[in-house]
Order: structure tokens, then C-alpha cells, then sequence
């Protein structure tokens, strides 16, 4: 959430960056939040105006005549009333929420203005692209030959976008993020086991609501949502709560399943395991002090977690700084990791990282109390993929596979899949 003093300071400034990120709300909206605004400023001036006429009203009640009680009398009730009726404006508050809820963090400086992600701007490509000398399979082709992947149980069971993977292809799935996980851990990120039903609260707190809701699978009887993303209940740990500044920066790391409706996609990446319902992540979470340079300073970390485990597997990738029209309502900034899929012939989507600010903390009220001023200040937070598969599978068992059919293991996989080299068929 944006603080209402910068909007009044500088609309324009919000006005631009709704129209930059394309996002759901206008300039009329800007214009209708702060006329809400004045009201309500007007209405909370007129409150303490009151309160005060009241206050020296019943002080100097006693001393008054009977007739000059009686107009005080008169008076009291008249204000009463009149503060009762500031007092049920409630309509306006809530207008007032629904439209700050919406306004966009303004992107930063050096984020490329573009419409969608086709104008996403390259950072650097790292890795060399495998050129075979026969003729290479897709990852489904090898998934169903080696027996590892079942996507027509998988749909007949629980309808698109859903697959099983069987076997070897269950091992290289868990092996994968459990070597992500291990990576973190020993970078210092403490993991958590985190609930994947979240309160509509948490949603809000996050930035997923409003805006993210057609994407959410949503539990109506238990007025819960299942987590698109682990960033949610990592991020929402420490929710209204004033952490001590000497506990920052705190770092986590999560790995859980992940739940997404992709409404909007039909039609779009229908084949094999790109965009599906329900994977499983391993997601990086810092939470540090209200500081820019801070917050930089973590995002380049949290990038530099993410592609070390992509050197670690050897896989060519590239990083993209994500433009306008494809960052979310609360991302100040935005990396891409894409990475080389020879089926799709081009980079494509595994991670990304993410720069918040305060914009998530002051939705959640999470602060922390400066050392300095005394005063309670709202922390910075940021989020990463550090892997997610099954779609990190895509270009494993893509740019692993072998002129027979067979798939090498990547080294680093091998001690978690009990020394294995090669999946085969069995």
C-alpha cells in the first residue's frame, strides 16, 4: 500500500505509474482518492474541533446559570449529533480503501517503460546454448518414453494443466528442490515448513488482493485461499508485528506446493509442464530496513542465490530486467531469470526477483523500531525463486538428454538421487 502523503505530494507521479503498469486504476481514480481524502481529513479536523467545543462545555457546565445551563444543554446535544453523523461516514473509508488498495508502486527509475513481458529488457546471458548433432526430443517426448512423466492420467484425474511424474522423473523433481534448498540453508536462510491456506488478510497484506483473485483457488466454505507462492505466508511470518532493528535483515527460505488457476491462459502453453496448476517452489524471502540501498543491496543477493544454483546445474540462462507493463502492482523492480528451452527455441521464464519496498510491510503493518529516531518505520521486503519444478525439468531433461534416449543426471543432483547417473528406461 502506498502512503496517502506521497499521492497528495506528487499525483502525477501515481497518475504515470498506473498508466506504466498498466494497471486497473485511471488519473479519475487518483482524483476520486484524494477528494475521498479530503473528506475524510476534513471530517477527522471537524471531530477534534468538536470534541474540544464539548470538552469546555461540560467544564464549564457547573458554574453556568440555570438558563445558560439549558443552552449548553442545547449545545452539547447539537454537537452530538453532529459528531454522530461524521462519525457514520464509514462509506467513505471504505471507498477510500478499495481505491488505495489499487494505486501501484511507481517502478523504478531504471525499469524500461513496455507493455508486456515481449518488451522485458536483456541483462546478460550466461551459459552456452547445447548444440546436438542428432536430432533432440521435447521434454515430454522423453518424459513418456522413459516412463517419468504422465500427463493423461494427470488430466484424466484432475482435469488440464495437471501431470504425474513417475519414478525416476518424482526423484530428479525432488532432487532438484531439495539441492536448492540445501544451497540456501547453507547461505544462511533459515527454512520454515509454511501452512498453504491463507486468510483473505494475508492476501490483502501481500499485494495478491485485489487484483490476483481469478488466479486464486479459493476454499469459499472456510473463506480461505491456497498460496499461489510460499512468498505469501514467508512475507506475512512477522504480520503486525514491531521487530527489533537489531533482528534485520531476516532471511527465509520455503519450499511448498504452489497453486495457480491460470485463468485467462486457455489456450497458452497448453503442452507438457510449463504452465500448470500445481507445482512446487522453493522461494527466498528478505525482510530488512527501510533503506534503498538496502533493499538494492538484497535484491542483487537474492538474484545472485537464484543463478547460483543455476551454474550449479549447468544450465544457460539469461537475466531480464522486467519492463513496466509486466511488473506487478506492488514491484518497484523486477528481475527475470530465463532459461535456454530447446523445444520453445527461446529463453523462457524460471524465476523471479522481486523489490517491494514498503508496499507489502505497510499493507501487513509490519515495522521495526529505529535505533536512531525511536520511531516505529515500516520494513522493505523482497522475494525470489530459487527453483521451480517441474518447470525447471523443461530444460534438465531437455539439454541432459542423450543421443539413445537416456537423460544424465546433472552432477549435482546425483548424491540426492542415491548416486544415479542416468535415467533410463526400466
Amino acid at each position: 500500500m502506498i502512503d496517502i502523503k506521497h499521492i497528495r505530494e506528487n499525483p502525477e507521479k501515481f497518475k504515470k505509474a498506473c498508466r506504466d503498469k498498466r494497471i486497473d486504476i485511471n488519473d479519475a481514480d487518483i482524483e476520486a482518492l484524494l477528494a475521498l481524502d479530503d473528506q475524510i481529513r476534513e471530517a477527522k479536523k471537524r471531530l477534534q474541533d468538536i470534541a474540544t467545543e464539548k470538552n469546555k462545555l461540560e467544564k464549564s457546565y457547573p458554574t453556568l446559570s440555570a438558563s445558560e445551563q439549558d443552552d449548553a444543554f442545547a449545545q452539547l446535544m447539537q454537537l452530538k449529533k453532529e459528531e454522530t453523523e461524521f462519525k457514520i461516514q464509514e462509506d467513505i473509508s471504505k471507498r477510500w480503501t478499495e481505491y488505495i488498495l489499487k494505486v501501484p508502486q511507481p517502478p523504478d527509475d531504471d525499469v524500461p517503460i513496455g507493455k508486456d513481458e515481449t518488451e522485458n529488457v536483456e541483462v546478460r546471458r550466461e551459459g552456452k546454448i547445447r548444440q546436438f548433432d542428432f536430432k533432440p526430443k521435447d521434454h515430454v517426448q522423453l518424459g513418456l518414453a522413459l516412463g517419468i512423466i504422465d500427463i493423461e492420467r494427470g488430466v484424466k484425474l484432475a482435469g488440464t494443466r495437471n501431470y504425474f511424474l513417475k519414478g525416476d522423473g518424482a526423484l530428479l523433481h525432488s532432487a532438484v528442490l531439495q539441492f536448492a534448498m540445501d544451497c540456501m540453508v547453507k547461505k544462511g536462510y533459515v527454512p520454515l515448513a509454511v501452512p498453504l491456506l491463507m486468510r483473505d488478510e494475508v492476501m490483502m497484506g501481500t499485494g495478491f488482493f485485489p487484483g490476483f483473485e481469478e488466479q486464486t483457488y479459493r476454499m469459499e466454505k472456510d473463506q480461505l485461499n491456497l498460496a499461489g507462492t510460499a512468498e505469501v505466508p514467508l512475507t506475512a511470518y512477522h504480520m503486525d508485528e514491531i521487530l527489533k532493528a537489531e533482528q534485520l535483515p531476516l532471511k527465509y527460505v520455503a519450499l511448498s506446493s504452489c497453486f495457480r488457476r491460470e485463468a485467462g491462459a486457455a489456450g497458452k502453453d497448453t503442452y507438457g509442464l510449463y504452465r500448470i496448476h500445481q507445482f512446487d517452489k522453493v522461494e527466498q524471502v528478505v525482510v530488512c530496513e527501510n533503506s534503498v540501498e538496502e533493499s538494492n543491496k538484497f535484491h542483487d543477493e537474492i538474484l545472485a542465490n537464484a543463478e547460483a544454483v543455476m551454474h550449479a546445474l549447468e544450465l544457460p540462462y539469461r537475466v531480464a530486467n522486467v519492463c513496466t507493463g509486466d511488473l506487478g502492482r506492488g514491484q518497484a523492480k523486477k528481475f527475470d531469470i530465463e532459461a535456454w528451452m530447446p523445444s520453445r527455441n527461446n529463453y523462457c521464464e524460471t524465476h523471479s526477483a522481486s523489490k517491494f519496498y514498503e508496499f507489502q510491510a505497510r499493507r501487513m503493518n509490519l515495522r521495526y523500531k529505529d535505533p536512531k529516531t525511536k520511531k516505529n518505520l515500516f520494513c522493505h521486503t523482497l522475494n525470489n525463486t530459487v527453483i521451480a519444478s517441474p518447470r525447471i525439468l523443461i530444460p534438465i531433461l531437455e539439454l541432459y538428454q542423450d543421443a539413445d534416449g537416456s537423460v544424465t543426471v546433472p552432477e549435482v543432483l546425483r548424491p540426492y538421487m542415491n548416486g544415479k547417473e542416468k535415467i533410463t528406461k526400466e
